[in-house]
């Protein structure tokens, strides 16, 4: 390159003159057209409009001393190893409490018998005012068996704070201080949020308090594999151990979102962080104070992903839905006639994409609601009508299924169960898999599985499910299956 164009300035002047990029003003970056696009008088191109990086000052100076930083003492049930290690100042979790546990003996003696002990607890984390009479928000895990609640405000002061209730599910806990006319945020919609769309966290990580990180919402109605009920907000925004309880605000200093949880291999931040919509945060909010604690709908259903051999075996026309694979006898589902091997695809008009979308929809809705459930099945769409439960009473567990599909035949050795099989399986009719090979074996299909039924029909012998193979127009087939007290559905690949 020639020596004039090092610097960036020559450079910007240089591609500017060329038509590459355009000029619009004294040190501007801004994208004109594509290279090559020939201009004429009579079509000239307008110049792009000049991006501006967004200003957190001004929010953080207005918005931050109404984000609260949260001291937590309690205890915690521990071995003497684990003990040990704790007084001594290493985390059970540090790759160094493996090497002080094998080698310390004098801590627990061979042969000695473990004893649980209790051991001192220290946590931090954050917190926001959302009412001048003291009420703040944070995360149910930041309070977890907390003995002693400590807030601290911006302007120094520190007050006691009683847990009004906390709610597991959504990871949601309201705290009361004794105070007055104190800083409070404004609230969002988390609706009208955008993916892309800069966003910011305040919160004390790793207890330096009042920090303030951005970044962008990277994507909406994130289902994490924790059996919560919440659709998270993912952002790229630094969050660390302390951010947790701490607002996320858009560029109007609106909170969006409570910072809940990150993905790390590290313990520390890698990029990935995700939050509790404020929507969902308020709702909570609401009840706990209200009534100290939160309700949550429950169908009482197990359900698993629809991926594409699913989808090609029901005779869907996308991937989506949540794919029943087993009712609580006597539950809500079971009431409203679901049945093993319907896809659910809308609940009261809202769509269900994946699997985790049915848990975060119905645990909003209230204890004795109605709700219209569009099904899958068969190859049509059906509509039922469901009473929902309370999930304080049951909560129904999602299957899980990571299945590997394979090529070639079914590969089963299947044989008629006994009466006394049945009996023990507590089933009417399947067959006992003696044997799995091929792509049922790589499906994640196992000796001593009971099929139950194939594509939809009930398997009551070797030469009915030979015939639904044989039949099958698509390139994979669902298998039902039981194992123990768990029943799941498997795409096998048979093309």
């Amino acid at each position: 390159m020639n020596s004039r164009l090092t610097s960036p300035r020559a450079l910007v002047i240089a591609l500017a003159s060329a038509g590459v990029i355009g000029a619009v003003g004294a040190g501007a970056y801004t994208s004109a057209r594509a290279v090559g696009t020939p201009t004429t008088n009579a079509t000239a191109v307008a110049p792009a409009a000049m991006v501006t990086l967004p200003d957190f000052s001004t929010i953080t100076s207005r918005d931050g001393p109404a984000v609260v930083n949260i001291s937590v003492t309690g205890t915690m049930k521990a071995s003497d190893d684990e003990a040990a290690a704790e007084i001594q100042g290493i985390d059970p979790d540090d790759p160094m409490f493996q090497f002080f546990r094998r080698f310390q003996g004098q801590i627990n003696p061979r042969g000695q018998q473990q004893q649980q002990r209790e051991v001192p607890v220290r946590a931090q984390g954050s917190g926001f005012i959302v009412d001048p009479s003291g009420i703040i928000i944070t995360n149910a895990h930041v309070v977890k068996d907390a003995k002693e609640v400590t807030v601290k405000l911006t302007d120094r002061r520190e007050f006691r704070a009683k847990v009004l209730g906390a709610d597991a599910k959504t990871d949601i806990a309201v705290l009361k201080i004794d105070a007055k006319n104190l800083p409070v945020l404004a609230l969002g919609n988390t609706k009208d949020l955008k993916v892309g769309e800069w966003v910011l966290a305040i919160g004390s990580p790793f207890g330096f308090e009042n920090t303030v990180t951005a970044g962008v919402v990277s994507a909406k109605g994130r289902s994490l594999p924790d059996d919560s009920y919440v659709p998270f907000i993912q952002t790229d925004v630094a969050v660390n151990p302390g951010n947790s309880g701490g607002p996320l605000l858009n560029t109007r200093g609106e909170v969006v979102g409570i910072n809940s949880q990150i993905y790390s291999r590290s313990g520390g931040y890698q990029g990935v962080s995700f939050a509790i919509p404020i929507d969902v945060a308020i709702q909570v909010k609401d009840q706990i104070v209200a009534t100290g604690k939160a309700t949550h709908g429950r169908l009482g259903v197990a359900v698993q992903e629809v991926n594409q051999a699913f989808a090609d075996s029901f005779k869907l026309d996308k991937p989506e839905g949540a794919l029943v694979s087993n009712i609580e006898k006597g539950g809500p589902g079971d009431k409203a006639g679901l049945k093993a091997g319907d896809v659910i695809r809308k609940v009261d008009g809202q769509a269900i994409v994946s699997s985790g979308d049915l848990p975060a929809v119905i645990g909003q809705q209230a204890p004795g609601k109605k709700v219209t459930l569009e099904v899958w099945r068969q190859g049509e769409r059906q509509e039922l009508q469901a009473k929902l439960g309370d999930a304080s009473e049951k909560p129904a567990k999602a299957a899980k299924a990571d299945a590997d599909v394979g090529q070639g035949k079914l590969g089963l050795a299947l044989r008629p169960l006994q009466p006394q099989e049945k009996r023990e399986a507590a089933v009417e009719n399947g067959l006992l898999i003696e044997d799995a090979a091929g792509p049922s074996a790589q499906a994640g299909v196992q000796a001593g599985d009971v099929l139950l039924a194939i594509n939809g029909t009930p398997a009551q012998s070797v030469e009915q499910v030979r015939e639904v193979v044989a039949k099958a127009s698509n390139k994979s087939v669902a298998l039902l299956i039981q194992r123990g007290e768990d029943k799941i559905f498997v795409p096998v690949r048979i093309g």
